[in-house]
């Protein structure tokens, strides 16, 4: 989610938090209010920090997750996800989209224009 859709759509972010703590999940920073913030990303050549939505722990692993909302800016939204996906990749981490009804076309979309693989979060 970026920035301008955080503003607007932050009841999807606690939705989110509250499945995730259902689910056992520990330690867990969101970029809401109430909540620690994740750890932010500066981009060098440019003024865009990338911030995950939610990150949270579970059996030791750090797994870094993305509400996936229709937004007005996809392209912004794209580079985001390639980051987190190469950043989990890398620190051997998951990263997982969590979407809700009325935007699954638009997250699929999303996916294949970027040819990830992923699992959704459906709620």
């Amino acid at each position: 989610m970026t920035h301008v859709d955080k503003l607007k759509d932050a009841d999807a972010i606690k939705d989110s938090v509250e499945h995730l703590e259902r689910h056992g999940f520990e330690n867990i920073k969101a970029d809401i209010e109430g909540y620690e913030t994740p750890k932010s990303y500066l981009k060098k050549d440019g003024d865009i920090t990338i911030t995950p939505d939610i990150v949270a722990e579970r059996a030791g692993i750090k797994h870094y997750f993305e509400v996936s909302l229709k937004s007005e800016k996809p392209k912004l939204l794209k580079s985001k996800w390639r980051f987190l996906e190469v950043l989990s990749r890398m620190k051997n981490h998951r990263f997982k989209i969590i979407t809700r009804r009325g935007h699954y076309k638009f997250t699929n979309e999303m996916l294949d224009d970027l040819n990830l693989k992923k699992d959704l979060i459906k709620l």
